[in-house]
């Protein structure tokens, strides 16, 4: 079986560093991935998404041109890649940055207001892990315990005190 993720949002919220997280949790469970970001010339504030095919079997191309899940943190990548999503996919949407409601009824779509709870459960910046463990919790294509392990491994040790804030997220957005 094969996962094609898109993560999507403005640079600075996240989504390469949840890419890399997702790719890691695959890997701990001696799965093919692949990992490809995108980002404009900004960086911070400019565009940025992130490819992340996670697979039983060799993967054929790292660019996900039709994701099986998107994840949108803001409303221009909203607008650009929700009508990619894949027939019984599922959009995974930054409600309080986006205020748009998918009109499909062949896809299933999460509005999580991600950024308005991780400030509000002191969380700040995680509001890309939320939406991951939202993902996990709806399409069980790897376990918590890998993604756990994949945080540890990802969270440079000169942020090392913020393992356990993903670890939290992760655990909000499973809840939710």
């Amino acid at each position: 079986m094969t996962t094609n993720i898109l993560l999507a949002g403005f640079g600075g919220q996240g989504i390469l560093f949840a890419g890399k997280v997702l790719a890691y949790s695959g890997l701990a469970e001696d799965k093919q991935v692949s990992w490809l970001p995108s980002y404009g010339p900004e960086m911070r504030g400019g565009t940025a998404n992130c490819s992340v095919c996670i697979s039983d079997e060799p993967i054929g191309s790292p660019l996900v041109l039709s994701p099986d899940i998107l994840v949108a943190m803001n409303t221009p990548s909203y607008d650009k890649f929700i009508d990619a999503v894949v027939p019984g996919g599922l959009a995974i949407v930054d409600s309080t940055l986006v205020d748009r409601k998918c009109a499909r009824t062949d896809i299933t779509v999460f509005y999580l207001p991600a950024t308005g709870l991780a400030n509000e459960k002191e969380l700040q910046g995680l509001a890309n892990i939320i939406l991951v463990g939202k993902m996990i919790a709806e399409r069980s294509f790897v376990s918590f315990e890998s993604i756990d392990h994949a945080i540890d491994k990802c969270v440079p040790a000169r942020k090392a005190h913020l393992v356990e804030a993903n670890k939290r997220a992760i655990a909000l957005g499973k809840s939710l």
